[in-house]
């Protein structure tokens, strides 16, 4: 009688390890699978049906493999056998990070641990499976990012340094100017000096002055200076847009073009940043038809109610689809020059304005159309009844 209540108690025993096993083995967030010598599956928890799609029924009794890439599928066997053969062990006890194969055939990552058992049914291998890819995500996105905050550091210094560079150039251009002027005046009041030298010196001192324009711009476009709304003249702002769109074009026959509406009424904004964004906007075009054979860029203007219309228009191929979604989004630019910052700043500043900044719908192929609508008349400064 003893015997056997020490037999009932042992089973009694051995029933709630058993069931506390179980337990342990459905409930583990972590994969589980069990595996014997001939890489057929023993045992495979609630975690791995979520993981890779099978149930436990589709696996029991079935090679392991089918849930491997066909890279590791094919030698996966072999490898067993070799362990088997030679006791090198290459992942048992030690974990590494493998590829594994969905259902669906999606190939991931997964961090592979695996432990070993003899037991009397033979030898018996355990793999414990971590999915890596909200993890390789996070990684993904971390090292994007500071590939980013890189470009972006870079950017900063960039910055001061062409402010540095315009207001370094600034003074010995103004001293040529100056030289030029002097001579120039000279020049007029000396009857032996040659009509064909005084309009060499003229246009020399025309070229000066723009040259100093253009730097001025480029000190106004890169220094950090608050927003200050200010009267703009349309027309001039149009030119001096194209002027500033057209630096850099390799001396290249000019085929960016405006199209401006008579009689048009100042603006009200920071002219620093409107023609920031057209010169965006307009740079942006000419990169787009760089290769087309013949170049189309037209900056047009007209006054639509209350609103100013500033449409950038090309020829080139378009703006992709798949790409129109995330286009004003921060860093999701697709060139290989920038940050994919431009056109996410531009609408910015131009809803601070109380306009838009919107990507028209044109036939695929036909180019691209950029429409900027800016405000006659700041909001603050409307009366009731235009409300």
């Amino acid at each position: 009688m003893a015997d056997d209540s020490i037999a009932d108690r042992n089973a009694d025993s051995a029933a709630v390890s058993e069931a506390r096993l179980v337990s342990v083995f459905d409930t583990a967030v972590d994969g589980i699978i069990v595996i014997n010598e001939r890489g057929l599956v023993l045992a495979y928890n609630k975690a791995c049906e979520h993981l890779f799609g099978y149930e436990a029924a589709d696996l029991l009794g079935r090679n392991v493999n089918r849930i491997m890439p066909e890279t590791y599928a094919r030698s996966h066997d072999h490898y067993v056998q070799n362990y088997i053969n030679t006791g090198h062990r290459k992942i048992i006890g030690i974990g590494r990070e493998v590829q594994a194969q969905h259902k669906d055939g999606t190939v991931f990552p997964i961090e592979l641990s695996v432990g070993e058992a003899n037991t009397p049914d033979g030898r018996q291998f355990i793999g414990i499976l971590r999915d890596l890819r909200s993890r390789k995500q996070i990684e993904d996105r971390l090292a994007k990012t500071q590939a980013q905050l890189l470009h972006m550091t870079r950017l900063s210094a960039l910055d001061e340094m062409g402010a540095a560079i315009a207001h370094e150039l600034n003074q010995p251009l103004t001293a040529v100017l100056l030289y030029l002027q002097s001579v120039s005046r000279k020049a007029k009041t000396d009857d032996s000096i040659d009509p064909l030298i005084l309009s060499v010196i003229e246009k020399a001192v025309r070229e000066a002055e723009r040259a100093g324009e253009i730097i001025q711009r480029m000190r106004q476009l890169v220094e950090k200076k608050a927003p200050e709304r200010q009267t703009v003249d349309v027309p001039e702002l149009v030119r001096s847009c194209l002027e500033m769109a057209e630096l850099g074009s390799g001396g290249q026959q000019a085929y960016l073009s405006a199209s401006v509406q008579e009689g048009l009424p100042s603006l009200q904004a920071d002219p620093v940043q409107i023609r920031q964004i057209l010169i965006n906007l307009l740079r942006n075009a000419r990169e787009a038809v760089a290769d087309q054979p013949e170049k189309k860029v037209t900056l047009s203007v007209r006054l639509n109610e209350d609103l100013l219309e500033f449409r950038v228009t090309d020829n080139g191929p378009g703006v992709p689809v798949e790409l129109i979604d995330g286009l004003f989004r921060a860093f999701t630019g697709v060139k290989h020059k920038g940050v994919g910052l431009g056109l996410a700043i531009s609408r910015s500043i131009a809803q601070n304005h109380g306009g838009d900044l919107k990507l028209e719908t044109s036939p695929e192929g036909t180019g691209a159309s950029f429409l900027l609508t800016l405000p006659v008349h700041p909001r603050e400064e409307r009366s009731d009844n235009d409300l």
